[in-house]
């Protein structure tokens, strides 16, 4: 038989969930079911790995709530920072090292900033696939090595494993493309998030649903109690997902909420 929960807050990752990668927008479908749920009186609240300054295409729908870098730092509607923790500066210190050795393309996301080591074709790629504009490359050995919530490591997949182990060790990464992988704190996921969250409001995690399509939704997914993955979600996600709805082009986001009656 199908659970349906009592839906207190909805957590949405963005590109590829709430955003189509095709037209760079949100649907119509998905912009009324959020209005519908904040009508509802249900939270609805941001998780993504983008930085807070990378937000304002969505703001207009108005969150309770973001969660951002990967739930490294969470902020209320108002502004008031509920989470943040940084990367150990020794990680930071290790990829400066390993670029000057080895062609390694990187950021360091911090709470205001974003600085980029180079601009490669694949770079290039990755920001124009997220619609934003490509920041100019500084020299990131004079950058500061404190404070840096997030970093984006352009490499492939095979070559992850040897590369956390050996340089971030202190750090977890995940991946929504193949292009990068997203590095944040061990033990930081967006899952953190929806704690933060749900302590924040007093609810419940059994009264939480979320909505994904990329390895780093994989354990907010996990955590909350209804689970979504989009139709153009990646396996993982899929499998481990309590329902898997439409595509994001497919008004995916409205069809599940009907589905589960919380609209």
């Amino acid at each position: 038989m199908q659970k349906n929960p009592e839906i207190k807050a909805v957590f949405f990752d963005i590109d590829g969930t709430l955003m189509s990668f095709k037209t760079h927008r949100v649907s119509n479908s998905t912009q009324k079911a959020i209005d519908i749920l904040k009508e509802k009186g249900i939270y609805v609240i941001l998780a993504t790995g983008r930085s807070i300054q990378s937000l304002e295409h969505v703001k207009f729908l108005d969150f309770d709530g973001y969660v951002t870098f990967n739930g490294a730092f969470c902020l209320s509607k108002q502004g008031k920072v509920l989470h943040k923790q940084a990367i150990v500066t020794q990680d930071i210190q290790n990829v400066v090292e390993y670029a000057k050795k080895k062609p390694l393309s990187f950021s360091f996301m911090y709470e205001d900033d974003i600085l980029i080591n180079d601009v490669t074709k694949e770079v290039a790629g990755m920001y124009a696939h997220l619609n934003l504009p490509v920041p100019d490359p500084v020299d990131l050995d004079n950058a500061i090595l404190d404070g840096v919530l997030q970093t984006n490591v352009f490499l492939p997949p095979q070559e992850e494993p040897e590369f956390m182990e050996k340089i971030m060790p202190n750090c977890d990464s995940s991946r929504w493309t193949p292009l990068f992988a997203d590095v944040n704190p061990k033990g930081m996921s967006k899952r953190i998030g929806v704690e933060t969250f749900c302590k924040h409001f007093n609810i419940d995690i059994k009264n939480t649903m979320a909505f994904g399509d990329g390895g780093n939704d994989l354990q907010m997914i996990q955590a909350v109690e209804l689970g979504v993955a989009m139709g153009n979600a990646n396996p993982e996600l899929k499998d481990v997902a309590d329902y898997v709805t439409d595509s994001v082009d497919e008004d995916g986001i409205w069809n599940a909420l009907n589905h589960f009656k919380v609209i």
